[in-house]
This record gives structure tokens, C-alpha cells and sequence, in this order.
């Protein structure tokens, strides 16, 4: 039976990995800390937001600096971005990955993010698991927005700026 659910537990990750796309190009434009514009080899321009993670609106506490700290990490440079959906307002939702280095994670690890737990499912069990770890340190740590004795999550955020 073990055997069975761990054989079944590879087939899925396999199938999740063997279907996800990856855009290559290079970062022309930071809109927040957790959208950037990439521009490809055919000079054609897409939005990508990272998944996994959701950062201060820029109107919230520590939401320019998690602009100015995605901007330090990726601006400028080539990235390589592992995809599988476009959100509803047709953004790549993915990974971004610069010299190897996971940048919705780092941006969780300096505290400038929440893991976004409400679509962790579309994580790879690993990265679900890394992001979540990441969140618990900064917090223990009082990085970035967890400095702020009661950090308002920006969907919640988002939700009152509505009402």
C-alpha cells in the first residue's frame, strides 16, 4: 500500500513538472513586490506574478520595499520563470528563478511577503513546504513586515479598500 501511494505521489509531481511551461527573458519592469514584466527573445513583454507568495500593496506598510527589494533581486537580469496558468487578468503565475535562486521564496525570507497559502496546492510539495518554512523564520526573526506588532495580509487589505 505504501509502495502504491508513494508510486502515485511521483506520477503526480511528474505530471505537474512534465506540464509546466517556462518563459525565459529578461526583467524590463517592476510593478510591486510581487509582479514584474519580462521581456522575452521576441521582444514581446509579459506580466508575471510570482506564485505562491502575496506582498504589501504599495500603499501598505513595507510595500515599497518589498517593490525596491524584487527590484534589487531580479531588475534587469535574465530569469527563467516556471509557469503552469495565467491568472485572470492574463498574468504568468510562476516561479522566478535568477542564477538559480528562488525569487518569490527570497522575497518571503526577508519578511516582505506572506506565503500565499490559499493556492499552495499549485505548489510542488517542496516549495510548498520551503515558503511556508520561510514565513514561520521571518516571523521568529521580526524581518521586513513582521516587524509590525499586527501586519495586515494585503487580501484582507484589499477587501476593506473595497468596502
Amino acid at each position: 500500500m505504501l509502495l502504491k501511494t508513494f508510486t502515485a505521489g511521483l506520477l503526480l509531481i511528474y505530471l505537474h513538472t512534465a506540464s509546466a511551461e517556462t518563459l525565459v527573458g529578461r526583467v524590463v519592469g517592476i510593478t510591486d513586490g510581487d509582479t514584474i514584466t519580462v521581456l522575452d527573445d521576441q521582444q514581446t513583454q509579459h506580466k508575471v506574478r510570482l506564485m505562491g507568495i502575496d506582498c504589501p500593496e504599495k500603499a501598505q506598510p513595507f510595500g515599497q520595499n518589498a517593490k525596491q527589494s524584487l527590484s534589487d533581486l531580479v531588475f534587469g537580469r535574465s530569469v527563467n520563470v516556471e509557469w503552469l496558468k495565467l491568472d485572470r487578468y492574463e498574468r504568468i503565475v510562476g516561479k522566478v528563478l535568477v542564477r538559480g535562486q528562488d525569487a518569490n521564496l527570497e522575497q518571503v525570507r526577508r519578511g516582505l511577503a506572506w506565503h500565499f497559502k490559499k493556492y499552495d496546492r499549485e505548489q510542488e510539495p517542496f516549495d510548498r513546504a520551503s515558503y511556508s518554512q520561510a514565513e514561520i523564520e521571518a516571523r521568529m526573526g521580526n524581518r521586513g513586515l513582521w516587524s509590525d506588532p499586527d501586519p495586515i495580509p494585503p487580501w484582507d487589505w484589499r477587501k476593506s479598500k473595497k468596502n
